[in-house]
């Protein structure tokens, strides 16, 4: 297929393993005894290892944030399974040396006036440094701050290079 002259695009390429943000998904559970449970028998037992995690709980359900090292395996095994679940882009950053190193962050991001509207740590170290997952209004300006300032970016490719998890 061709759009605007014969240059063809191959969709498999139009995200690779360096994009430069992560992916997440983000689950529906029943507010159940045991659903939580369930989840995670359900990627781990798929020898996928869970690099984040986050649950936001509500009386009636839950909304579980996580993410895993394999993304195109995490998300054939959602897509086989009776989980609701959808995906987003989040920033990973590597925290940097330093006594303050998530002011460093948000220092960064603060003066675009870009706002956060959660985070949660990477269970990820790579050369003994550890990392945050950050979700913001737009991501594509927060990466070129956060590496325009000499942060590392964290991408989906470091996330398979098992260096070092907790």
């Amino acid at each position: 297929m061709s759009f605007g002259g014969d240059a063809i695009s191959d969709p498999a390429t139009m995200r690779g393993r360096e994009w430069p943000c992560l992916r997440q998904f983000c689950v529906f559970l029943e507010n159940r005894v045991g659903r939580l449970h369930d989840l995670l028998r359900h990627i781990e037992k798929e020898d996928l290892r869970i690099v984040a995690l986050s649950i936001v709980d509500s009386v009636e359900c839950a909304i579980v944030r996580l993410m895993v090292n394999n993304v195109d395996r995490g998300r054939e095994l959602f897509r086989l399974s009776n989980f609701t679940v959808f995906e987003s882009d989040i920033v990973g950053v590597e925290l940097p040396e330093g006594p303050q190193p998530f002011l460093t962050i948000c220092s960064v991001l603060l003066q675009a006036e870009l706002n956060i509207h959660y985070t949660y740590p990477l269970l990820f170290r790579q050369q003994g440094r550890g990392a945050i997952a950050i979700y913001v209004d737009d991501i594509d300006q927060a990466l070129q701050l956060l590496k325009d300032s000499g942060l590392r970016i964290i991408t989906e490719n470091d996330l398979l290079e098992d260096d070092e998890y907790f």
